[in-house]
């Protein structure tokens, strides 16, 4: 099975969603500055990145999670799919491929601390108001993976998009 979890800038609640589903961040407590700060991608990916299906990691049950940064494009997961299934129907390929937008998930402070720190390389304000954001959202996000891994089991679908409006 193959998880790609996308949003806009791909670079914070896609970054954590990766990382909570590779478990490498406690779900128990509260994150700290230095763990969410030293989540792979999270704040660092720049506009030459989106588009760019990330390689995050390969889970306990052998699965490979990526990210991918989409922008304000409604075409991108749609195109993704689409060409999932041309492949998966040309070279008879029966990998799973679950799309989860993570996009619910982010609060006002997290797109405020985005658009300072990526957009206008303001980190001295932007980057408190991200660990913030993230600090608001966990809970949320870590309720998407689980929602991700449940509904990835469903044996009907070979490429599964997931919306997860409702998350915030």
């Amino acid at each position: 099975m193959i998880y790609i979890y996308n949003d806009y800038g791909g670079t914070h609640t896609t970054a954590l969603a990766a990382a909570y589903h590779l478990k490498n961040l406690p779900t128990d407590r509260e994150l700290t500055k230095e763990e969410i700060l030293n989540v792979n991608f999270f704040n660092k990916l720049t506009t030459s990145d989106m588009g760019k299906i990330i390689f995050q990691g390969i889970d306990e049950d052998g699965n490979s999670v990526y990210t991918i940064g989409r922008k304000s494009s409604k075409l991108v997961v749609p195109a993704l799919k689409n060409l999932s299934l041309l492949l998966q129907d040309t070279y008879k390929g029966h990998e799973k491929i679950v799309f989860s937008n993570t996009s619910p998930t982010v609060p006002f402070a997290m797109t405020i601390g985005g658009f300072l720190s990526r957009g206008l390389k303001i980190d001295f304000i932007g980057v408190p108001l991200l660990v913030l954001g993230a600090k608001q959202c966990c809970n949320d996000i870590i309720r998407l993976v689980e929602y991700t891994k449940q509904i990835a089991k469903s044996p009907n679908e070979k490429v599964i998009v997931l919306e997860n409006k409702g998350f915030k």
